[in-house]
């Protein structure tokens, strides 16, 4: 877990900077797996954000970065899809 967070916070780009889209997808990758380790260590990974409930083993192994539920996921979508986030 700390070397997962120190090659995360190794991939910042100096504020003079701007990333490029392939270094900005790395980075924003590293952060979500690092964030999935750090909910593995307290004990939240697999639980949705949204409504508390539990992500699928199926919807895991698929993305295991998933913070939301299928049910969640595709309300989410939805009201992003109306307008309404």
């Amino acid at each position: 877990m700390t070397e997962a967070k120190k090659t995360a916070r190794g991939t910042t780009i100096p504020q003079d900077e701007s990333p490029d889209f392939a270094d900005q997808a790395s980075m924003e990758t590293d952060s979500s797996f690092v964030d999935a380790l750090m909910r593995l260590e307290d004990g939240t990974f697999g639980m949705c954000q949204e409504c508390g409930g539990e992500i699928s083993m199926r919807r895991l192994k698929i993305r295991p970065i998933a913070t939301l539920c299928i049910t969640c996921k595709q309300k989410q979508e939805t009201e992003e899809n109306t307008g309404r986030l």
